[in-house]
């Protein structure tokens, strides 16, 4: 699976996109946007994207929460690629499949596991792809560095879950990827977030 940012042309606020392709771009693999945001220049941007002969630009679309930076284009883009759209939330307009924790799906020619990691919003998720060690985190605080926050209980498991893996890059909703030391930035900021429980 290789993971391209797909960047906009209109001064506007949105989210990262990411478009996950096959290593080779075969017919049968599964060509996946991570979240859509809410630049209506990506279609463009799409469209002129290499993303493999006689297949579908965009044969599915995963949103890791239903917040309107993350989501903002989807009719234009069901419009213009016609996706499955996956999400967890039910209350999402558009959304074809309800995904749920410990889901599983095709993304390029790997699977992604979907984990359930409320926090940022109660229908935030992450995709992990064993294969790679790639996390999709949308907006979920990942990263805490400090023990200064507030947090629930099911966030805290999240991350312990999210530290069991096997991660060696998190793409993120918002800002660039962290490719250094992933591992250890996920163990301090579960002590952090441990820490923080412990104090409030």
């Amino acid at each position: 699976m290789k993971v391209y940012p797909v960047i906009g042309t209109n001064n506007v606020y949105t989210s990262n996109v990411y478009l996950a392709l096959g290593d080779w771009k075969r017919i049968e693999d599964v060509n996946t946007l991570v979240d859509v945001g809410n630049d209506p220049s990506i279609v463009g941007v799409i469209e002129n994207m290499n993303t493999g002969i006689g297949k579908k630009k965009v044969d599915q679309v995963i949103l890791t929460h239903c917040h309107s930076d993350h989501t903002g284009v989807l009719p234009l883009i069901k419009a213009a690629f016609s996706p499955t759209v996956c999400a967890f939330s039910p209350f999402q307009e558009g959304v074809d499949i309800i995904l749920k924790d410990g889901d599983t799906l095709r993304v390029g020619d790997a699977d992604i596991e979907v984990i359930h990691t409320p926090g940022h919003s109660s229908d935030s998720i992450c995709l992990y792809c064993r294969q790679t060690g790639d996390l999709f985190a949308g907006d979920t605080p990942v990263i805490v560095r400090s023990a200064d926050g507030a947090y629930e209980d099911d966030f805290y498991q999240a991350m312990k879950s999210l530290c069991a893996r096997d991660i060696r890059t998190i793409y993120f909703g918002h800002g660039d990827p962290v490719t250094q030391n992933v591992q250890h930035l996920l163990r301090q900021s579960l002590r952090n977030i441990r820490e923080s429980m412990r104090k409030g």
